[in-house]
């Protein structure tokens, strides 16, 4: 363990991976040509941009999953009086965040945009998610690491029970007006008005809080000596790989969109990949949290030379996601400026990009590294900052 004793450098190489892996989802956002919000969507999209898109899939599970392994490794040195308190403050800060630092940053259009009538974007997102999840935590953890892990496992195993009942509602990115009452955001995507503001729940809650609480209560596993630790990490993620192939195959439970045969082998790979994540459905957590925990078992094995940035990274996720998104909507300003458009036409939604615009996918990439390498620096000092220093406000970035 790193100087602060409940964190294992492991878990930090792999959130690392999964906030690396996530800004590739980003940059091609805001920086392929034709880019639309969700390209696996389109059943004619490219193998390229498709699989761009599904190895990004890994990110937010992974992510909210070990932010509850996070607060359960805790337990062991603090107690549950001060966790509550912790978690309580820390989500309700993450949540302001999304709603007016990062969003800002998507966006670059904190007065309002025209196309949306004047209204103020706010997009609830993975942010949002974590935090509202925190909240939640900041209570269920009175009940134990036990509880909370069979709490957690049965909203991941029984939340798709609720899509043939729930109220389906669909918020189109270009949507101007409330599409659902704000219960419903738990289990679908809505848009909500709420004066100048313009709301988009993008990541329906309920499944996120259940695998934040099935990381914390599995928190225990990563207290095992190390060789039980990598066995119960590695057979839990077979498991799960396992179960996904298993249950997407049998088209019984798990999806509300099933899998049907392509054109051929490549298409047929492409639908039976394409689960759906908002909400993520039990089969989109089977499929991710499945490899992620085969990662984490394998994490000490992977190169020094690979492990040691990610391990940076994964120490300073906070300034590395909030300082990213303003830095790839730079870029595209800057690209959009080179193409010929306005800067003011980039500053907005990708949904409302100009036509034209953007750089074929070999160019994403390349920019996406060039993020990496840029931001490595802060993420660095941020990490240093954290391992010689105890300041309260640390522990909220």
């Amino acid at each position: 363990m790193d100087a602060r004793n409940y964190r294992l450098s492991d878990i930090d190489m792999v959130r690392g991976l999964a906030i690396a892996l996530m800004a590739i989802d980003h940059a091609r956002d805001y920086l392929l040509a034709g880019t639309v919000q969700d390209p696996a969507a389109n059943p004619n999209v490219s193998a390229a941009i498709f699989f761009t898109r599904w190895i990004t899939h890994f990110c937010a599970p992974v992510f909210v999953f070990l932010a509850g392994t996070s607060a359960g490794l805790m337990v062991t040195r603090r107690s549950s009086a001060w966790l509550g308190g912790f978690l309580l403050k820390r989500g309700l800060w993450l949540i302001v965040v999304e709603f007016f630092v990062i969003s800002t940053g998507w966006f670059f259009s904190p007065l309002g945009l025209d196309r949306l009538g004047g209204l103020i974007p706010v997009g609830m997102q993975v942010i949002w998610a974590i935090g509202a999840s925190m909240v939640v935590l900041a209570g269920a953890q009175f009940l134990g690491r036990r509880a909370c892990l069979v709490i957690g496992l049965a909203i991941v195993v029984g939340h798709n029970l609720l899509d043939p009942v729930w109220p389906h509602t669909v918020a189109p990115p270009d949507g101007v007006t409330s599409t659902g009452p704000l219960w419903a955001a738990l289990h679908s995507q809505i848009l909500q008005v709420w004066g100048p503001f313009r709301l988009r729940f993008q990541y329906p809650l309920l499944p996120w809080i259940g695998v934040m609480l099935f990381g914390f209560g599995a928190s225990q596993i990563f207290l095992e000596p190390p060789e039980r630790r990598r066995r119960l990490l590695l057979a839990s993620g077979l498991a799960g790989v396992v179960g996904f192939v298993l249950l997407r195959a049998s088209g019984v439970y798990g999806d509300p969109d099933p899998w049907q045969s392509g054109s051929g082998p490549l298409r047929t790979t492409i639908d039976f990949l394409n689960t759906t994540k908002y909400p993520p459905s039990l089969l989109y957590l089977l499929m991710t949290l499945g490899p992620g925990a085969i990662i984490c078992a394998l994490a000490d094995r992977v190169p020094e030379i690979v492990r040691r940035p990610l391990v940076v990274f994964g120490r300073a996720p906070f300034a590395f996601y909030v300082v990213h998104i303003y830095l790839i909507h730079t870029l595209a300003v800057a690209v959009g400026v080179l193409q010929g458009f306005q800067a003011r036409q980039m500053a907005t939604m990708v949904a409302f990009l100009p036509a034209g615009y953007g750089l074929p996918l070999p160019l994403v990439y390349v920019a996406w590294a060039a993020v990496l390498v840029a931001l490595y620096p802060l993420c660095r000092w941020m990490a240093d900052l954290k391992s010689r220093r105890r300041d309260w406000w640390l522990s909220y970035v």
